[in-house]
């Protein structure tokens, strides 16, 4: 969201915005009822500026779901252009899975804001796909995986990822099943013949 202005946000004000939302994500996931004044507090910033930017809480969730589906779906580009592509492949898996349990968090508080605006609860599905195709197909081309997995294919064995109960050990959890996850993607790749 622009400020009033329609020009672009000075670094400070963005800066206030990254946090609101980095501190909405959090907060929101624990509870869809988290007084905006909490999630002000937690940023540092004072209420007019948490409603400067999101004048309501419909808008403030989100905002904050797109950010995080966009900060995902961007990192997988940028793990490609610094990482091998099955150790991007590898860490983007980590990062989709916290996507994943947070989303499980904030889903409460997306259907009250998708209710609340009239329009159907964001999903980001054809993002986070795309993403997955990208990896997916580095890592044929550098033959670190399996020939043919599809996204589709990557989708069904992750899976297990919704079984996880967010409020026990999930991180432990997730390792271990995108670790098997893993070893059966680089199970028949070319470059491990």
């Amino acid at each position: 969201m622009e400020p009033r202005t329609g020009g672009p946000q000075r670094s400070d004000a963005q800066r206030n915005r990254e946090r609101i939302l980095e501190v909405a994500l959090v907060e929101l996931s624990r509870s869809a009822e988290v007084p905006l004044t909490v999630i002000a507090k937690k940023a540092g910033v004072g209420q007019g500026t948490l409603y400067r930017n999101f004048p309501n809480r419909e808008a403030l969730v989100l905002e904050a779901y797109r950010h995080e589906v966009q900060q995902l779906t961007d990192s997988a580009a940028e793990l490609l252009k610094t990482s091998e592509p099955d150790q991007a492949l590898r860490t983007w898996m980590d990062r989709l899975a916290r996507f994943i349990l947070a989303k499980t968090g904030l889903a409460g508080a997306l259907r009250r804001a998708a209710g609340a605006t009239g329009g159907p609860e964001p999903s980001g599905y054809s993002l986070v796909f795309g993403s997955i195709e990208s990896l997916l197909s580095a890592n044929h081309e550098a033959g670190t995986i399996r020939p043919g997995v599809t996204a589709d294919d990557f989708l069904r064995a992750i899976a297990g990822i919704w079984q996880i109960d967010i409020t026990g050990d999930w991180h432990a959890q997730t390792t271990l099943l995108l670790d098997i996850v893993m070893d059966g993607l680089r199970a028949g790749a070319p470059a491990r013949r």
